[in-house]
């Protein structure tokens, strides 16, 4: 045979090839479904699943394992999971439907990319019992992947989405959390950034109260804004050289939380680019994280203080006092001196006391005492006391008890006093004609 009539019938050969390879994808495709589209192909309650092994087509093996509740990552080395990705995990194969069923009893794999899978997918329930799930190519649309149960010859398609959500790396399903400590049972929280160290810890009424460098009235927001930049912070795994980056990195903040399990201590450093790094006791490395953890963590205890005058918030409070005048609330009904007092009037000085706030901490007061308030809340079980005086042009409170001066802002005292001396009685009702 000539060289090219020899080249021609390679040709034609390939092109044969490449049309029976063709014809059998499409006619996977074209496969007619069932009467019932939706075909069943797992239903396993999500709390009995107990093991989840995934094998790729290069032999990489991920395992996930429940254990007292838990998951954990028992492939390729074993570490915390993260709960939600292995939760969506969980909830794709506890109620798998096929998109079509392509082939009834298939005899040869090889067409689909079943012969050799690209995920081996093997679930161990609770009680022993294993299911073997099957994924191969994709469909030639590209809208899904050929699947089979190992134990069942019925080949199908799934949608991508499935494919996709079970062909994770390690890195997609590990715990990246830097402190995994329970919010609910924190009970110290220690931080050493700017000034001396603060130390926060719980009262009586489950409330965040300064104990370190002195105790001091805590601004609960700005503490639990601290916990929650604590909870949030995530190991940012693309980083190389993080170790390295670290050492050279300035020091930030040093921050110790205890719970109901032990304590847990992260370090936090910044370079001159502003990344972020950190190093934490409750995993192992050094990893980058999120450049605002290190802001939410650069304060002083100024920044924790509470800067409230008063303690009672939005509870309504039982008893008022001011400038020596009590008024007290029946039912719906302020009084004072035996007399029904207009309830708005009171309400207004109720408002402008909540309102009362520092623009700033002073080292010392002084001057004249101008006004004296209290507030009875919580149902008879906080009593609070401020005294307001005056030196020049500045106002000052302090609680009673307490060494903490707060500075005032004049307006707000100017509308105190006039709340104050705008209460008053009420209008008494119209009487009601017989």
């Amino acid at each position: 045979m000539k060289p090219k009539g020899l080249l021609i019938a390679v040709v034609l050969l390939a092109v044969l090839g490449g049309v029976t390879w063709w014809s059998n994808k499409s006619q996977a495709d074209k496969a007619k479904a069932p009467a019932d589209a939706a075909t069943k192909l797992l239903t396993i309650p999500d709390d009995q699943f107990q093991e989840i092994k995934i094998k790729k087509v290069t032999d990489e093996v991920l395992g996930l394992k429940r254990e007292n509740g838990k998951w954990q990552m028992t492939a390729p080395k074993p570490m915390a999971a993260d709960q939600d990705a292995a939760g969506a995990m969980v909830s794709t194969l506890a109620n798998l439907n096929a998109d079509k069923v392509v082939e009834e009893k298939a005899t040869d794999l090889k067409p689909y990319g079943l012969d050799i899978p690209t995920l081996d997918v093997q679930i161990v329930r609770k009680d022993g019992k294993t299911d073997r799930l099957l994924i191969g190519d994709d469909t030639l649309n590209g809208t899904g992947a050929y699947a089979k149960l190992a134990n069942d010859a019925k080949v199908v398609t799934v949608t991508t989405t499935t494919k996709t959500s079970l062909d994770k790396r390690p890195d997609d399903l590990r715990d990246k959390r830097l402190l995994t400590f329970d919010s609910d049972k924190l009970s110290r929280v220690e931080l050493a950034a700017k000034g001396p160290a603060v130390e926060f810890g719980k009262n009586g009424q489950n409330e965040w109260q300064i104990v370190k460098p002195r105790p001091l009235r805590a601004d609960g927001s700005a503490v639990d804004g601290l916990v929650g930049k604590l909870k949030d912070a995530k190991m940012d795994l693309s980083a190389e050289d993080a170790a390295k980056q670290f050492a050279a990195a300035t020091k930030v903040a040093t921050v110790t939380v205890t719970d109901a399990g032990g304590t847990q201590t992260i370090e936090i450093r910044r370079d001159k680019d502003k990344n972020v790094f950190a190093k934490s006791s409750a995993v192992e490395g050094i990893y980058k994280t999120n450049a605002d953890l290190a802001d939410g963590l650069e304060k002083s205890v100024d920044d924790f203080r509470n800067k409230k005058v008063f303690d009672f918030g939005f509870s309504d409070p039982s008893r008022v006092e001011v400038k020596g005048t009590g008024y007290t609330k029946a039912g719906d009904k302020w009084s004072a001196n035996g007399k029904t007092m207009d309830n708005a009037s009171v309400q207004t000085l109720i408002d402008k006391l909540r309102d009362l706030a520092a623009t700033k901490f002073a080292e010392k007061g002084g001057g004249e005492p101008i006004l004296q308030a209290s507030v009875v809340s919580n149902n008879g079980k906080r009593n609070e006391k401020v005294v307001i005086s005056k030196q020049g042009a500045q106002y000052f409170a302090q609680r009673d008890g307490e060494p903490s001066i707060y500075e005032l802002d004049s307006k707000v005292v100017a509308d105190l006093q006039k709340a104050a001396a705008d209460v008053k009685e009420a209008v008494p009702e119209p009487a009601k004609k017989k």
